[in-house]
């Protein structure tokens, strides 16, 4: 009998293979292409894959098992400052990166655990205020945790992080006759793009697997799921774990691409943005999920480059500030999706055949 996953592969059509290399080739050429236009573009490439990154993670607890959680970006916070403490001079150590992440993983997956026990019989807006005021504490303690023993340095931040290092090659850092230094953002890119992709076929296994569907099931019904035998504690609190733990991953890097980080950095509307990435593309459906992340980690940037040149062209000067009118143009988008495709942008067939049948 063969495998479900390489009979999925043998069904798809010819033309499938062409358009596999095809989508390769253009992702890895991204980055060259965007220097053309200067490395802030690539920076925004870098950070369009870290939000697919995050969106992926809480894809997982929104999306698969239909727990609303509002307080994502904590996890993240916690990968993040376990990546710069272990890897600045702000504690002495300088430990490799390959240590780190797993353990920056593991210590948000403990945090998702520790969420996911005291909320196992919550669910929608209760869920969602919990969930809320554990990525505020989080925040809080990071922001006030340098008295009487300094160990985050408070609202400063950390700084010199080390960048991510194999062997000889380093992502960023100054260049010597011992070590060959890999300098700018679309080393990150690359790094990020290969992580991400591990991260998708997780999903997609995770999806298709037992502990997927037990997810669905209690998504749509979850005094069915417990009735036909599925351990809906377990299986949330799997959940809370899986999400946190590529949490903690994506904080690891973004620690290290940035090479400073601060409490600011991890605020609820960080939260929001990731959230509404699912959202807009389509909870529990993979592909839109991505679309969503890339949509509106990209859009608002375009936006910010593009707000002052229309003005000039149509009315010879700058009439509104540029800032006020990329957001309203941003919110307006939001909106108008949310109005005329409630589903997301590019929702699963499940999903469409539900909207269908509500309809109907």
């Amino acid at each position: 009998m063969k495998h479900p996953f390489l009979h999925a592969l043998l069904r798809l059509p010819r033309h499938s293979g062409v358009l596999a290399v095809s989508g390769t080739l253009l992702l890895l050429a991204l980055p060259i292409v965007a220097m053309w236009g200067g490395q802030a573009w690539v920076r925004i490439l870098d950070f369009a894959i870290l939000y697919v990154f995050l969106a992926l993670g809480l894809n997982i607890v929104v999306g698969f098992a239909g727990l609303l959680d509002l307080g994502y970006i904590a996890f993240y916070a916690v990968g993040a400052y376990t990546y710069a403490l272990l890897a600045s001079p702000h504690l002495g150590l300088h430990l490799p990166f390959w240590v780190i992440l797993p353990c920056g993983a593991m210590l948000a997956c403990l945090f998702g655990v520790l969420l996911g026990a005291p909320t196992l019989r919550l669910r929608g807006d209760y869920l969602a205020i919990v969930t809320l005021g554990f990525g505020e504490i989080i925040r809080i303690f990071l922001n006030n945790l340098n008295a009487p023993l300094n160990i985050t340095n408070g609202a400063q931040g950390i700084n010199l992080i080390d960048p991510i290092a194999i062997g000889a090659f380093k992502l960023s850092g100054r260049t010597d006759i011992w070590v060959y230094s890999l300098n700018g953002p679309q080393k990150y890119y690359y790094l990020l793009l290969l992580l991400c992709t591990g991260v998708v076929v997780i999903n997609f296994r995770l999806q298709h697997s037992r502990i997927g569907r037990a997810w669905q099931a209690i998504r749509e019904d979850e005094i069915a799921a417990r009735a036909v035998g599925i351990n809906t504690r377990n299986m949330k609190l799997l959940a809370f774990a899986m999400g946190a733990s590529f949490g903690g991953v994506a904080g690891g890097v973004y620690s290290a691409m940035q090479g400073f980080i601060s409490p600011e950095s991890f605020a609820l509307n960080e939260s929001i943005m990731v959230l509404a990435m699912v959202v807009l593309g389509g909870m529990g459906h993979i592909p839109g999920v991505i679309l969503g992340a890339v949509l509106l980690a990209v859009l608002p940037e375009a936006l910010r480059f593009g707000v002052v040149p229309v003005q000039q062209v149509l009315f010879g000067k700058v009439l509104v500030d540029p800032e006020s009118l990329r957001m309203l143009i941003f919110g307006l988008a939001l909106v108008l999706v949310m109005r005329f495709r409630p589903a997301g942008l590019w929702p699963s067939p499940e999903r469409q055949r539900e909207l269908a049948e509500a309809k109907s």
